[in-house]
């Protein structure tokens, strides 16, 4: 759980970081991959990652603008990965612009439950964490080259 604003803005741009250089590993030709038929693909775990922040900061009434429908995938990584950046940037304006470190600890109800702000935030990085793995996965099975996000890759290690 984040108390300060400054904490998850430094976390959120460390880590999306790893998840922008991820994203910028996909091409255009294998946006549809996905570990089988009817599951996520790279495209779309990409483009919710681009989208899904708009519904987390809605949670506890910290409007931002979603940049496209979720459902929506552009066919063009450089749209996905503008996107993306775009979202970044709008959260870290809107967190510094509506939130304050006592309210990082204000508890508020999101799914059923009270729970503090911060936690709500830290549940947003843990999410892209959790879809940046599994998108890392898939760039193996694509044939692309996997980035280094938290330490090198089998490749960076050659």
């Amino acid at each position: 759980m984040y108390r300060t604003v400054e904490d998850f803005i430094q976390d959120w741009t460390q880590e999306s970081r790893g998840t922008a250089a991820v994203i910028a590993a996909i091409t255009d030709e294998k946006l549809d991959v996905s570990i089988v038929e009817g599951h996520s693909s790279l495209g779309w775990l990409a483009w919710h990652l681009a989208t899904s922040p708009a519904f987390f900061l809605s949670l506890f009434g910290v409007k931002v603008n979603s940049v496209g429908d979720g459902n929506d995938v552009p066919s063009q990584v450089a749209s996905i990965r503008d996107g993306y950046q775009q979202t970044v940037d709008n959260t870290v304006e809107a967190v510094k612009r509506e939130l304050t470190d006592d309210l990082m600890l204000e508890t508020v109800e999101a799914m059923g439950q009270d729970v503090p702000r911060g936690a709500l935030l830290r549940t947003l990085v843990n999410h892209q964490t959790h879809h940046r793995g599994q998108m890392t996965v898939l760039l193996r099975q694509a044939g692309l080259q996997v980035p280094g996000v938290m330490g090198p890759t089998k490749e960076g290690q050659m």
